[in-house]
């Protein structure tokens, strides 16, 4: 028994002490690699800023206040960012507050150290091996590392959390601000239209006007239309095929769809009875696609269709413009009746031998004079009366009125019946201008020639309806008149006068126009307001610049101008001849071929670098040509002009602009209502 006791503690005693000389070299290994570390890197105690080297100093003093407690050597082993394992020496009092030191008998051991433990799951872990320096009844304690930026904050970074919220609580209260003020200006904006809100047009402000209309809203009508388009489609094949039951059935469906369809261009329009319509319209195309449909065959009737439609609508194109030109030089009725009837009566009542009043300003410089050459009654008037009515001083206006033989007497008939309240005015008639013959005026002497009288009345031999559309426009009538061409001798006609203004026929005046006598025109002619925007109204428009004639002398992107209402210094024109330079180029357009007939192309070459440009708000055009213009600025302008074929006083008048003119005209007058001129 004692035999193998000793051997048991043989055994043990072989086997315990390799084990203690292998833990001792161990630690003596471990021992050495840290003092080479140390003395490779510089021994530091896991403190890698500022703050930590604060919290060493507060662990000394901690430990100086604890000395009871023991020195303890750990050795730490951890990965480093790049995952190599390493091992690290330190001692317990070169610990920072954020160590914890747990007893496994005793959990509430070592909150004396920190009050504040928080874990970092960002931190490598880390593992610690404590041995005690002393006996083995020294008490052992198990240690927990903590990151020590997730110690006690520290003040600097509770001071940017507070810049941080400082920071959130600024912005939130400006977006608060901002949200207010939108709403006070959505507000405002609100309340800004209900005081615009014009309650006398009923309906004018629904939500069920074309611009809140849903843009499906004609989804229906279009269905109805293609289907049209496809029943005679598939008729022409089944008549092709001699299908002629679903060839009458196609065509009924037509007739009875263009009928539920009439006018509408709208879902709403249409009557309810015209859904069931294009259902049963569907049920037949959907019979005659089993029967006929061929790919190729439907694929050349519908593009043959389409072919003949361009070709219709280029037909009534030009028949369309060679009709509005027509309609735009035929006098209306009534327009015909008044100065019959005003001609009839100034003979009745012996007029002939009146004359107007203040006779001796006609010829005085210093009022403000105008000149309106036309055959137009009525229109002469309204532009009389809208002068007048915006002047502060009207007894210094003179109104110099020049028309035609035919309606002289219509015209002063007018204006003895309907002087303009305390403005002069006088009326002449262009025949008794003996000066003006054809030997002083090339315009004339061409208006007689055989070849102008073939241009001019033989153009209804045309071999059709269109092919005298192109040249319709300058085959107009005024171009035979005088009164057109009148504007380029008014030294001649008003010799004693220094400034004039000139203003057409078919212009209303909403501001007052005394201000343009104050003009500086800086030695030029005319003063006037320019038509180019961009590329449009310049010289190349007008003039043919494949003729040397003009483009030798004149630049093709100079900017055009406007007739209708200029402001004219007469002692400038005298002394520069601009009635000679315009005879001269009317010499050389003898043959028509520096521009066609009209007197703004010889007017551009006239005043050709002789033109003052006039601020826009004083002239603006288009009124009659133009339907998109800006409203703002026609309300706004001095002067507005319906240029263009669609004259006020006609039908074809764009309804929009036409209050503008009939404002001025006295509807009220006996011989309007006799010859049924109303609003």
């Amino acid at each position: 028994m004692k035999e193998s006791s000793r051997i048991s503690a043989l055994f043990l005693s072989i086997f315990f002490f390799p084990v203690v000389i292998h833990v001792a070299q161990v630690r003596a290994e471990v021992s050495d690699m840290s003092t080479l570390r140390r003395e490779r890197e510089g021994y530091f105690p896991l403190y890698d800023c500022p703050q930590c080297l604060d919290r060493q100093d507060q662990s000394n003093i901690s430990f100086a206040a604890h000395p009871d407690e023991k020195d303890i050597d750990i050795i730490v082993t951890y990965s480093d960012p790049s995952g190599a394992v390493r091992i690290r020496s330190v001692r317990s009092r070169d610990l920072s507050a954020s160590w914890v030191w747990k007893n496994p008998s005793n959990e509430n051991y070592g909150l004396t150290k920190s009050s504040q433990v928080v874990d970092d799951p960002f931190q490598p872990k880390m593992s610690s091996t404590v041995q005690g320096r002393h006996s083995t009844n020294d008490r052992q304690y198990g240690s927990e590392m903590r990151n020590p930026k997730s110690s006690a904050v520290h003040p600097l970074k509770l001071k940017r959390r507070m810049l941080r919220r400082e920071r959130r609580e600024r912005r939130t209260a400006e977006l608060i601000q901002q949200d207010k003020e939108v709403d006070n200006q959505m507000q405002e904006a609100a309340i800004k239209r209900a005081m615009e809100l014009d309650t006398t047009l009923k309906g004018k402000y629904s939500i069920w006007r074309k611009e809140y209309e849903n843009p499906n809203s004609d989804s229906t009508v279009k269905l109805m239309r293609d289907q049209i388009i496809m029943a005679r489609a598939y008729a022409t094949v089944a008549k092709a095929k001699n299908n002629n039951m679903l060839y009458d059935s196609l065509m009924e469906h037509s007739r009875e769809s263009q009928l539920a369809i009439g006018e509408a261009t709208s879902d709403s329009e249409l009557h309810p009875s015209a859904l069931d319509q294009a259902k049963a319209m569907g049920h037949i195309l959907s019979t005659a696609k089993d029967q006929l449909y061929h790919c190729m065959t439907i694929a050349k009737k519908l593009r043959a269709m389409l072919q003949s439609s361009e070709t219709n609508v280029n037909e009534l194109k030009k028949k369309s413009a060679f009709l509005i030109q027509l309609a735009a030089k035929t006098v209306p009725k009534p327009l015909h009746c008044l100065p019959l009837l005003l001609t009839t009566e100034y003979f009745l009542r012996g007029y002939e031998e009146k004359d107007f009043p203040n006779k001796e300003k006609l010829e005085d410089p210093s009022l403000y004079h105008y000149a309106i050459f036309s055959d137009n009654v009525l229109a002469a008037s309204v532009v009389v009366n809208s002068t007048v009515l915006h002047v502060k001083e009207p007894e210094k206006h003179v109104f110099h009125v020049v028309t035609d033989k035919l309606n002289f007497a219509a015209m002063k008939m007018w204006f003895l019946v309907n002087p303009p309240a305390g403005a002069a005015i006088q009326v002449q008639n262009v025949d008794d201008f003996t000066w003006l013959n054809s030997s002083y005026c090339p315009v004339l002497r061409q208006l007689e020639s055989a070849r102008m009288i073939e241009y001019y009345f033989k153009a209804h031999q045309t071999s059709s309806l269109t092919a005298g559309s192109d040249n319709l426009k300058y085959r107009n009538p005024k171009y035979l008149s005088m009164l057109n061409h009148l504007r380029f001798y008014l030294p001649e006609v008003y010799p004693k006068l220094d400034k004039i203004l000139f203003l057409d026929d078919d212009i209303v005046i909403q501001k007052d126009l005394t201000p343009l006598w104050s003009v500086n025109l800086q030695g030029m002619v005319n003063g006037a307001v320019e038509t180019c925007k961009e590329s449009f109204h310049r010289f190349d428009k007008y003039l043919n610049f494949s003729n040397p004639k003009i483009s030798e002398n004149f630049d093709p992107n100079s900017c055009g101008w406007a007739f209708g209402m200029n402001i004219f210094d007469l002692k400038e024109w005298r002394k520069r001849d601009i009635t000679g330079i315009y005879h001269h180029w009317q010499d050389m357009n003898e043959d028509r071929t520096l521009w066609k007939l009209g007197t703004l192309p010889p007017g551009l070459i006239t005043f050709y670098n002789l033109t003052y440009p006039l601020d826009r708000s004083w002239h603006v055009l288009g009124l009659g040509y133009d339907p998109a213009l800006n409203l703002t600025e026609i309300d706004n302008a001095a002067v507005v002009h319906y240029n263009g074929n669609y004259k006020p006083w006609l039908d074809l008048a764009i309804a929009k602009y036409k209050s503008y003119w009939s404002r001025y005209v006295m509807f009220d007058n006996i011989y309007l209502q006799l010859c049924n001129i109303n609003e």
